[in-house]
């Protein structure tokens, strides 16, 4: 498994089908396992796609429509119930952490572990949380309710050591970690040996959008600029264009222009309507749009960000 992968659980839309369950998807990168928002029947597909209930610390929330949170009260009870430890953050609007605390404390109101909520502003493109390793920044989306999407930036990473041209210059051990931070090395007798010679180029970082409901808006593809992976919801094909914008949603294409717009390489549908019949329709009309790679969501499917 790589170390920033995406697992997706649910790339339904609000009605559930034998075919697709509602939103939900699991970020692991190191050590965190972060879930994306939390549908009903989530923690089913946790089970059923081998997703370890332990290892989860952040759940961050879209919005507040059902089909996006539902499953959320049920999860924290049968973590609680299986004694999982430590802390949990739910990042969600100051409307959402009311209205889940109630729920919460009624289905489970004794736990295991620390919950918490971190209140987010709808109306901002602001950073939510980070790490040294990875940042995770939230961007307004334009729904019939208040609504955001996300993006997992990974920090910049560490040059590699050049072993042989460190050993020819007999640097010690002690200073490869100001050479992995760019540093240059200074000899003894006052030369410096440039970084270049002693370090190769980092790995490069990589990086993740979450484009959850929302209609066709440009300022979209602003806010996820130069992301490597976009998921953005794909309600409709062509023959429900009319129905996209009233709605709320978008079309396959509209999420093509986006991610065009937004100079991604890999554009992932989802949030397909339940009269969705083949999905790659879906994709031949957004190849129309975009010429990097399109993948048609589905439960179950692995998005490796390795370089």
């Amino acid at each position: 498994m790589s170390n920033f992968n995406v697992t997706i659980l649910g790339c339904g839309s609000a009605t559930p089908t034998v075919r697709h369950n509602p939103s939900a998807q699991i970020l692991r990168h190191g050590q965190h396992a972060m879930l994306i928002d939390c549908g009903e029947g989530t923690q089913l597909q946790m089970r059923r796609f081998s997703q370890p209930f332990g290892r989860l610390d952040h759940i961050f929330l879209s919005h507040l429509h059902g089909d996006h949170f539902l499953g959320l009260p049920g999860l924290l009870s049968t973590l609680s119930l299986h004694n999982v430890e430590g802390s949990i953050t739910v990042h969600t609007f100051e409307e959402g952490a009311k209205i889940l605390r109630q729920l919460v404390n009624f289905v489970c109101p004794t736990r295991s572990f620390e919950l918490h909520f971190d209140i987010i502003d709808p109306k901002a493109t602001a950073l939510v949380w980070e790490d040294s390793n990875i940042a995770v920044t939230a961007f307004p989306l334009r729904h019939r309710v208040d609504c955001v999407g996300y993006r997992f930036d990974e920090k910049p990473k560490k040059r590699h050591i050049n072993r042989p041209a460190c050993d020819f210059y007999g640097v010690p051990h002690y200073l490869f970690a100001d050479l992995q931070a760019g540093g240059d090395l200074v000899l003894p007798d006052g030369k410096i040996v440039e970084n270049e010679r002693l370090t190769t180029a980092p790995t490069p970082s990589m990086s993740y959008a979450y484009c959850s409901d929302t209609s066709f808006d440009l300022n979209v593809a602003k806010a996820v600029e130069g992301v490597h992976t976009i998921y953005h919801e794909s309600t409709y094909g062509d023959e429900g264009a009319v129905k996209a914008g009233p709605r709320g949603h978008s079309t396959a294409r509209q999420a093509a222009i986006i991610a065009r717009e937004a100079g991604a390489k890999r554009l992932v549908l989802g949030h397909y309507s339940q009269t969705q019949k083949d999905p790659n329709l879906l994709v031949a009309q957004a190849r129309e749009e975009f010429d990097g790679e399109i993948i048609a969501g589905d439960e179950g499917l692995v998005l490796h960000l390795d370089a």
